[in-house]
């Protein structure tokens, strides 16, 4: 049995998570999984109940889980930055979750805004390492709030932090077998400590003869993924630079309604978590669409090491984006909330 930490969290977070939930409970019953999931309460409304954001002990409890799943993180009420540090940075950092997995995949023609490009076209997979990089939080201000203010914030990048990343990327790569080609995304002719990146990368990949390596500066990759995203297959990136560059990912595969995304640290407790925010204009409305949800909980079955219950549902989400029902991802698509579900369980059964 798999135990499930689950953080509905905040605006239409609970809406989406409750959707994943019903699969799941399918996904049980047909394959024989068990999943014993532990509702936990943290976001907006506890926090302006209680005070409380992530308490030490309770991501002590979460070492003891197998995946945590979690729904939206955000508030209007409360100062941007605040809730996202404590609890989607707190886990990360915390455990450690030093891989970022972000699949990029077309499941519809109808559903990219590329001409010409098809699924066969786009599938592709971003390794974002997790846990350095600029969002370390080291810096500050000086004279704050006058003429003569000053801000720092600090890159930080580690051997060890670079080569978890690049071997993860190329082990996903050989265990992928589609391409086999891994891509490194760096900005290094203009931020000169990035060659720890280039460097690493050309280093662990003497030990992968069967991988073939390319290198992009981020600028040039964000071009190539609009121009011919068929050129991409696996890519490893910095923190910074993979958050940006996998919405664009998003954008080319039908946007953040079926973008998801796995906090991984292999071997140990991992999250996994749709990529769009809170919404909270959006929240109680049976409007937004759960897909990302769902592919994110498709993700967590698979890293769990249910693969065929994984591929199953992977299927079931295809079939669904594809069977003519479903034209649209938005919220004015004229399709409710628990409908896409539906959708997605008759296809799955």
């Amino acid at each position: 049995m798999a135990t499930i930490a689950v953080i509905p969290g905040d605006g239409v977070g609970p809406e989406v998570i409750d959707e994943a939930l019903r699969v799941m409970r399918r996904v049980s019953e047909i394959d024989g999984i068990q999943f014993d999931t532990v509702p936990y309460p943290f976001g907006a409304e506890h926090y302006l109940k209680t005070g409380e954001l992530m308490p030490a002990g309770v991501l002590d409890e979460f070492k003891q889980m197998d995946a945590i799943l979690l729904g939206a993180i955000g508030d209007p009420r409360v100062e941007t930055g605040v809730l996202e540090r404590a609890i989607i940075g707190g886990v990360r950092w915390t455990l450690d979750m030093y891989i970022n997995l972000r699949p990029i995949k077309l499941y519809a023609d109808y559903l990219c805004p590329l001409k010409d490009k098809k699924p066969e076209h786009i599938d592709m997979i971003f390794v974002r390492e997790n846990t350095e990089d600029l969002y370390i939080g080291m810096g500050g201000f000086f004279k704050k709030g006058t003429a003569d203010e000053v801000a720092i914030q600090q890159m930080i990048m580690t051997r060890k932090g670079v080569e978890r990343a690049v071997r993860y990327a190329f082990d996903l790569t050989r265990k992928r077998g589609k391409r086999k080609k891994l891509t490194l995304i760096d900005k290094v002719n203009a931020i000169g400590a990035m060659e720890i990146w280039t460097r690493t990368f050309e280093e662990v990949g003497r030990e992968y003869p069967d991988i073939e390596r390319d290198h992009a500066f981020i600028d040039a990759a964000c071009m190539w993924m609009v121009k011919n995203p068929e050129w991409f297959d696996v890519a490893v990136t910095g923190n910074m630079m993979g958050d940006i560059i996998t919405d664009l990912g998003a954008a080319i595969s039908g946007g953040l309604g079926i973008a998801a995304s796995g906090n991984i640290h292999p071997g140990q407790v991992s999250m996994f978590e749709p990529i769009h925010g809170s919404a909270p204009k959006h929240a109680g409305k049976g409007l937004i669409c759960p897909l990302a949800a769902i592919a994110a909980a498709q993700m967590m079955i698979d890293y769990l090491g249910h693969e065929a219950a994984a591929a199953r549902l992977d299927r079931a989400i295809t079939k669904a984006l594809t069977s003519g029902e479903i034209r649209s991802l938005s919220t004015s698509s004229g399709i409710g909330t628990s409908r896409y579900t539906d959708i997605v369980l008759q296809h799955l059964s």
